[in-house]
């Protein structure tokens, strides 16, 4: 799978993104409802047309980063939020982001990750996260599995993520279909 940032630009042009729900996810928008400091500094990494950081900017948090190596998605996120500080749009790679965050949200990106990058995934998010910043997300293991990851590539990936971020604190809401997913898989078989 072609994971450059060509490769992702023309998914957004192509509006090849099946993942993309067209609006915030609904246990990311539970989470984000029952935070209540909006100046926490947050950070969607692989944000693609965010709509998490427009449910968040909308509900009045102040310090919505979103990273993004497409392009198109920057653009995307620009027309439909024209009030969204630029500056808080980084057009760029996320392993190249220098700055910490109390909140980081994980919502498909890690699933988008060359299974070589899982363990630099993890140290960066280890770097990015302030002593007692979160990681919240999604860790959809069914879509990892679809790509193409094999399951105890994902399980070891997610333990390492535990381990490497210990000093933080963690809130995951880690989808769990592996068992139906492996059932549909070897009966396809």
């Amino acid at each position: 799978m072609d994971l450059s940032e060509k490769a992702w630009d023309n998914r957004y042009l192509n509006n090849d993104i099946g993942w993309d729900l067209g609006t915030v996810s609904p246990p990311l928008k539970a989470y984000f409802d029952q935070l209540e400091n909006k100046e926490l500094k947050i950070l969607i990494p692989g944000g693609g047309n965010a709509h998490e950081a427009e449910y968040l900017f909308n509900s009045g948090f102040v310090n919505v980063f979103v990273v993004d190596l497409s392009k198109t998605a920057i653009d995307n996120i620009k027309k439909r939020i024209p009030e969204f500080p630029s500056s808080h749009l980084i057009l760029g790679d996320f392993f190249e982001v220098d700055d910490a965050f109390d909140l980081i949200i994980e919502q498909t990106f890690f699933c988008a990750l060359n299974p070589n990058l899982i363990e630099n995934y993890a140290q960066k998010m280890h770097q990015l996260l302030k002593v007692k910043g979160t990681l919240a997300g999604l860790f959809l293991v069914f879509l990892c599995i679809q790509i193409g990851l094999h399951l105890a590539v994902i399980r070891k990936s997610i333990c390492l993520i535990f381990n490497l971020i210990s000093k933080s604190m963690i809130w995951l809401l880690v989808t769990i279909r592996i068992q139906k997913e492996m059932e549909k898989n070897s009966s396809l078989n």
